[in-house]
């Protein structure tokens, strides 16, 4: 289903993904229910409209909407942990999230990137265009999977981009 208007059985898409067509029914239909995709009910088939599929199916779109899914749920993994530090008096950090954390923050804020890094907030900086158009060294730190820094370092070839960040589950 990710050509929008694409329809897909069930049993179509249980053969695909290798999974049971009993459970991809009922999950289908809850995704149905939740206006994330459509039912048609004389081929007793599922699709997504155009909004849908571009919401869901294109990571560089502005508006991709799974990062959001992957940063809630992973954010929530930590709650044991932090139930813990607030009995101990720890701290938690950003380092000690499941890994699906980072990769969430990246796909959920990459689209804002892509739609207004470049052409938005960058000029926006005054002489900061020209000064990446001409060379300069960039430091991004705290720069997680580097999804900003890759947009720069391919916008502005004749300045050098670094990312840093003090974690192992960074670029």
């Amino acid at each position: 289903m990710a050509t929008p208007n694409e329809r897909v059985t069930p049993a179509e898409l249980a053969k695909r993904t290798t999974t049971d067509e009993r459970y991809v029914r009922e999950w289908l239909n809850a995704q149905a229910a939740s206006g994330y995709v459509e039912y048609d009910k004389d081929s007793d088939s599922y699709y997504m409209n155009e909004e849908q599929a571009f919401v869901m199916t294109n990571e560089d779109n502005p508006a991709y909407l799974p990062g959001a899914f992957i940063l809630a749920t992973s954010a929530l993994r930590a709650v044991p942990h932090l139930i813990d530090r607030f009995t101990t008096g720890e701290g938690f950090g950003w380092h000690e999230h499941h890994q699906d954390l980072f990769r969430g923050t990246e796909l959920f804020f990459r689209p804002g990137y892509i739609a207004n890094l470049v052409s938005s907030w960058i000029p926006a900086l005054e002489g900061m265009e020209e000064k990446l158009r001409s060379g300069a060294r960039v430091a991004d730190v705290g720069c997680g999977l580097g999804a900003s820094t890759i947009l720069m370092a391919k916008a502005f070839p004749n300045s050098e981009f670094i990312g840093f960040d003090y974690h192992d589950n960074s670029v």
